[in-house]
């Protein structure tokens, strides 16, 4: 294997293949499923250079690396899992989109759960990925909430201040909107600065407060829009610049 100017390191190139995110390439590796010129790989940052070539899983991975990385929005709808396949058998957001897309072999950027929808992004990029995924990097998330009943005004200040969950983590204040409450249910629109774990439905266990619906409606500068449950769109040029402006990629 030559060292070039144009090698680049191996868990990169995987991303740049679409592969796996840069998370997921080092997985990869330190599994020992990825061989480069016939031996398995030690490190995902030795380097690779073009003629190299780089087998996961037994399969050759392609050495040109995309011109235009696809970034696609998809309007989640519950029901589905945020993964590219299911032991269970159950609906992924892949099954959701065209042959052509899930022939680039995107990969869904960080999660929404089973029975949460929204605005979730999918990618061939992963430099892009790793950016989204990364805490240094976190976007904002606002998310419409539909909550049983009233929402007593001391449990917006408690999300407003930042508060602690039941298992000790601590949470930054979260921006809350309140909506006009119907007769059995309100509307919250909360912006979240992290990217802890389930944090919504944590929230609102604690303070004894039901969810009936939980939608995601942007991410940084991207909005979900008019979509449809089940719905996609490929993001334009200029919006995928915005996003990977927003996390510092030129």
């Amino acid at each position: 294997m030559t060292d070039t100017n144009s090698s680049i390191r191996l868990n990169k190139f995987l991303a740049q293949q679409g592969v796996a995110s840069r998370r997921g390439a080092d997985t990869l590796v330190f599994d020992g499923r990825v061989h480069v010129n016939g031996v398995v790989a030690d490190s995902p940052g030795i380097k690779v250079a073009p003629g190299d070539t780089v087998e996961v899983d037994g399969k050759p991975i392609a050495s040109t690396p995309q011109d235009e990385p696809t970034v696609i929005l998809l309007h989640k709808p519950i029901q589905t899992v945020t993964t590219a396949s299911d032991p269970q058998g159950r609906k992924t957001v892949l099954d959701l989109l065209p042959q052509n897309l899930r022939h680039q072999r995107p990969f869904p950027v960080g999660r929404l759960d089973y029975f949460s929808e929204g605005l979730l992004l999918l990618t061939t990029d992963g430099d892009l990925c790793y950016r989204l995924t990364h805490p240094k990097w976190h976007l904002p998330k606002t998310y419409l909430v539909v909550v049983r009943g009233r929402v007593p005004e001391s449990a917006i200040r408690t999300m407003q201040a930042g508060m602690t969950l039941r298992e000790g983590e601590k949470l930054a204040p979260v921006k809350v909107k309140t909506r006009q409450p119907k007769q059995n249910s309100q509307v919250l629109e909360m912006t979240l600065i992290q990217g802890i774990n389930r944090q919504i439905r944590r929230m609102c266990r604690d303070l004894d407060l039901t969810i009936l619906k939980l939608k995601r409606i942007s991410m940084g500068p991207i909005r979900l829009g008019p979509l449809n449950p089940g719905e996609h769109r490929v993001l334009s040029r200029v919006e995928t610049r915005n996003l990977r402006r927003a996390v510092g990629l030129n």
